[in-house]
């Protein structure tokens, strides 16, 4: 009765939204374009608007200590931020600056309810991936071969950069994490250089597709880059990965580790949810480059067909749960042993979204929106942008992602958007991707693989081969501005 009843005000409440659109037309978004905007750099809401976003910001950085979740902080700072910006404007007896604070404030959620989708369709993927036993599939297969500890090291690292273009970055990193940790045991020396290997593969593999990291998703979304511009920085993030991996592969043995023997079967309909997500992808790319769509009318269709599929799935768990009630024995441990499984739900794996990361998406987009609202990226972007130059400027931003979540930096860069040419943008691109990777806090995959193998792979230990990551960083630069040359042409 009281599922029908929801069903009922389901119904209800999206007739009464279509309803609403239709009896008022009128209610569409202003564009940014017509927001007439003041200069409040200097004005103490602009300073008050600061401080709450610096100190929101070391409370992210502090999660670990102090166990809050890192989207608190920064929610309500976003929604202070706005406050004030919207007392600010209100106040104005000009009335062209009344709408202002609710233009930009709408420009900023636009921008976050695209980035909000198309990560809520690709983290259901990967879930239902997780779910059917894909990824368990590939680690005990992996596990089972009888690798050496140095082969290990080298097959985890490949791995980790070619499947986080397609997955992500983070879900890459703990995988072959979880890889390393079971191979190497007890040899503490070995999982550490193993996992940093992994951290800096996945951020490099992420670098050179719009898929990897949140960071490439949103250049591609703003358009500045087209799709086949990112593989242009496949060499340049090969380079990255490979100048740590060669030095540090020296300090790894090749002792063979104790035989293991661990079976994992992928549940039925694996590989077909493996097929529709590449189908997915490959939708989102046609309708950003063929149809001039946003990407994320492409995934979300693409969820779609993963939930008619997962209803096919659930409809035969039914049965097949159906048929074992009747054919077993009226016993109390059987009945238990079928109770126990559940049909296929694909709403549980639109649950387990990370939605803690999708939440503090949410507050940083705001938050640096208000503090663009108020001047202060007009302001950033002419002293990095035109005192120092550029290139100066990227590589910089790879060296702050190093210490501030590279979602911030890039967003602000983007929300700045300098003149650029395409090389440029790739080169920022670039830096915000791998920038994470000179310091274990530095990205998502540094701070999860630190939580996975917690007292093995730290920040001491990470810091040991800041070196040789801050080699292949500049290297990978080097590269990029020698080989793609061409792309920093000014434009015209």
């Amino acid at each position: 009765m009281l599922k029908l009843l929801q069903s009922r005000y389901s119904t209800i409440a999206a007739l009464f939204f279509i309803l609403l659109l239709f009896a008022f037309p009128q209610l569409s978004f202003a564009s940014a374009d017509d927001a007439h905007l003041l200069d409040l750099t200097n004005h103490w809401i602009g300073y008050a608007s600061l401080a709450i976003f610096f100190f929101a910001y070391v409370l992210v950085i502090a999660e670990e200590k102090i166990h809050m979740r890192k989207s608190k902080p920064v929610m309500v700072a976003a929604g202070i931020i706005w406050a004030l910006i919207a007392y600010v404007y209100a106040q104005q007896t000009d009335p062209v600056f009344h709408d202002t604070a609710e233009i930009m404030i709408r420009h900023n959620l636009l921008e976050y309810a695209e980035l909000l989708l198309f990560l809520l369709a690709a983290m259901t993927y990967i879930n239902t991936m997780g779910e059917r036993g894909v990824f368990d599939a590939l680690r005990s297969w992996l596990v089972n071969q009888g690798f050496s500890l140095r082969t290990i090291f080298w097959l985890t690292g490949l791995l980790a950069f070619f499947i986080s273009p397609i997955a992500d970055n983070l879900t890459t990193a703990l995988l072959m994490a979880t890889v390393a940790m079971a191979v190497g045991g007890n040899n503490h020396k070995f999982v550490a250089i193993a996992c940093i290997n992994i951290v800096v593969a996945s951020n490099a593999g992420g670098a050179f597709s719009p898929f990897g990291d949140i960071t490439t998703l949103m250049v591609w979304q703003k358009g500045v880059i087209e799709f086949k511009d990112f593989f242009s920085l496949f060499i340049p993030s090969v380079v990255n990965w490979m100048v740590p991996a060669l030095i540090m592969s020296m300090a790894v043995s090749s002792e063979q580790p104790a035989p293991q023997s661990e079976t994992t079967v992928m549940k039925d309909g694996a590989l077909v949810i493996v097929g529709l997500f590449l189908l997915t992808i490959t939708m989102a790319v046609c309708a950003h480059n063929f149809l001039h769509l946003p990407p994320v009318i492409g995934m979300m269709t693409g969820l779609g067909f993963l939930k008619l599929y997962g209803y096919t799935i659930k409809m035969r768990d039914k049965k097949t749960f159906a048929t074992a009630i009747n054919n077993t024995e009226k016993s109390m441990a059987m009945e238990a042993s079928v109770e126990q499984k559940q049909p296929f739900n694909i709403f549980q794996q639109l649950e387990r979204a990370e939605w803690d990361t999708l939440m503090f998406f949410y507050g940083i987009i705001l938050s640096v929106g208000g503090l663009g609202t108020i001047g202060y990226l007009s302001l950033g972007s002419q002293l990095m942008y035109v005192d120092l130059g550029p290139t100066t400027a990227n590589i910089l931003v790879g060296l702050i992602s190093a210490i501030v979540d590279n979602i911030p930096v890039m967003f602000a860069v983007l929300s700045m958007m300098p003149d650029m040419s395409t090389g440029q943008w790739l080169l920022v691109t670039l830096t915000a991707g791998v920038g994470g990777s000179l310091l274990a806090i530095g990205s998502a995959a540094g701070v999860a693989v630190m939580g996975q193998a917690r007292g093995v792979y730290t920040f001491a230990a990470h810091l040991k081969w800041v070196w040789a990551i801050a080699l292949g960083y500049a290297a990978s630069i080097a590269v990029h501005l020698w080989l793609n040359a061409d792309k920093f042409q000014p434009l015209t």
